[in-house]
């Protein structure tokens, strides 16, 4: 009998922490003992409420926290089969801007007016990053440059127009362009829907799950439960700075739904559901409770909630409840 091994992971993050060292002595742990895996191919929605860490993650694997902060842990991401993997949060800045960013690891970023170059107009940003990336040049730059306006349903007449003359569902689609065009292996989309009608946020979805549907990797980082369901194969919930919750998408959103109390909730709150929010609000970062984090708005909790739960089986909570209950 022939066996085959299974590809290794795109990328292959292992207990990722992120802490940060505020004035006065405080110390805030933003993301804790994160591990997962992403595979060529393979959409992961991370998903929580906002606070819980999700922009810090990304921020950990794209070398661009500030300096107060302090990771641990590791984030290999594997360029091609047989060259060693590059760790991101150790890697430097040189290697960082040079081989990974917009090469390896392309981003949609939450905050696209930050990104974006206030002193040049879009078309020349995208002229830029396909030169750059692609060599292109002459008449095939120009139609390049046009064609990655077209993808993100950026209109064409509006490339020669600056940041500041966007809206802000224009200057997401411009973003969304510019992470578009290299093709890069790995794909991190911060929020990507925001600011966006709902005919945008289908085309945006649609060409994100066709960047993973040609082989590439992505990780969607959402509040938009409706565009993750869409999207994802597997998702992963993140509450007060760990993941509480990873499953295929398939069984969270349908049957049996989700076994974390606290991502059930995410889910009843949507207005197609039951539209009922959780009770409560998530605690400061700066004040976690010793033992599991949800237990202070939970309605299963009990006396052995006072201990931190791993994560076992993809959920982390002391009170699982078996499939026919949940």
């Amino acid at each position: 009998m022939t066996t085959t091994t299974a590809p290794a992971p795109l990328l292959s993050v292992r207990g990722l922490a992120v802490r940060f060292l505020m004035p006065g002595g405080a110390d805030i742990a933003a993301v804790n003992d994160v591990s997962f895996d992403l595979s060529a191919g393979e959409c992961l929605a991370l998903v929580g409420e906002s606070g819980c860490g999700k922009s810090v993650l990304a921020g950990a694997l794209l070398g661009l926290l500030p300096g107060n902060a302090r990771t641990r842990g590791s984030a290999l991401l594997s360029s091609e089969p047989g060259v060693v993997p590059i760790d991101l949060p150790a890697a430097d800045e040189r290697t960082l801007a040079r081989t990974v960013r917009g090469r390896l690891l392309g981003l949609v970023p939450q905050s696209p007016a930050g990104h974006l170059t206030p002193v040049r107009t879009v078309r020349s940003q995208l002229r830029e990053t396909i030169r750059a990336l692609h060599g292109t040049r002459g008449r095939d730059l120009a139609a390049a440059t046009e064609a990655a306006a077209e993808r993100a349903a950026f209109p064409a007449d509006h490339l020669d127009r600056y940041p500041h003359q966007l809206s802000g569902g224009l200057a997401q689609r411009a973003a969304t362009a510019l992470a578009l065009v290299g093709d890069a292996p790995l794909l991190i989309a911060d929020e990507p829907t925001t600011g966006l009608d709902r005919d945008l946020v289908a085309r945006t979805v649609g060409e994100l799950r066709r960047h993973t549907d040609e082989g590439r990797a992505l990780l969607v980082i959402t509040h938009d439960l409706a565009a993750a369901e869409r999207i994802a194969d597997r998702v992963a919930v993140m509450y007060a700075g760990r993941i509480v919750e990873l499953t295929d998408a398939a069984p969270f959103f349908g049957t049996p739904g989700p076994r974390h109390p606290y991502a059930a909730g995410l889910l009843r709150a949507l207005p197609e559901r039951d539209f009922t929010p959780i009770p409560g609000q998530p605690p400061g970062l700066d004040a976690l409770p010793a033992g599991c984090a949800f237990a202070p708005r939970c309605p299963r909790a009990t006396a052995v909630c006072a201990e931190p739960p791993d994560l076992i089986d993809g959920t982390a909570c002391h009170h699982v409840p078996e499939p026919a209950d949940v």
